[in-house]
């Protein structure tokens, strides 16, 4: 074994401290939270072909102001997911440089957040 790995080993609870695993965390947990939501949206667009007065009393529903906090949420998780994506493009296309990571990891959590405020800003 390396004195590299030696040194710093896949479980050592070192590597949960920095920037880097905590945006794979963000980009896992915002993908899950897409994934789950994929069907609904899918199954709510059926909802539109089949049957109107049910969706109209579901858009109703989507007035409501837990549903919008629940729509900015969600587009922090997209534009969370979409930036990780492109942080991992450049790592893997460009290679890893780890003076810039952290660089990087505020670059796309600043373009999240910017993301969801404007949904927000917008009347979400």
């Amino acid at each position: 074994m390396s004195v590299a790995a030696a040194s710093f080993r896949r479980n050592d609870a070192r590597a949960r401290g920095h920037a880097a695993y905590w945006a794979f965390v963000v980009h896992r947990m915002s993908g899950l939270a897409l994934t789950l939501f994929l069907p609904l949206h899918f199954w709510t667009l059926g909802m539109l072909l089949a049957e109107a007065p049910a969706f109209d009393m579901f858009v109703s529903w989507t007035g409501a102001p837990m549903v919008k906090l629940a729509e900015t949420l969600l587009v922090l998780g997209l534009a969370a997911h979409l930036a990780g994506g492109l942080r991992l493009l450049f790592v893997e296309f460009v290679g890893w440089r780890a003076d810039a990571q952290k660089t990087m990891l505020s670059l796309g959590a600043g373009l999240a957040i910017a993301c969801a405020l404007a949904f927000a800003l917008n009347g979400g």
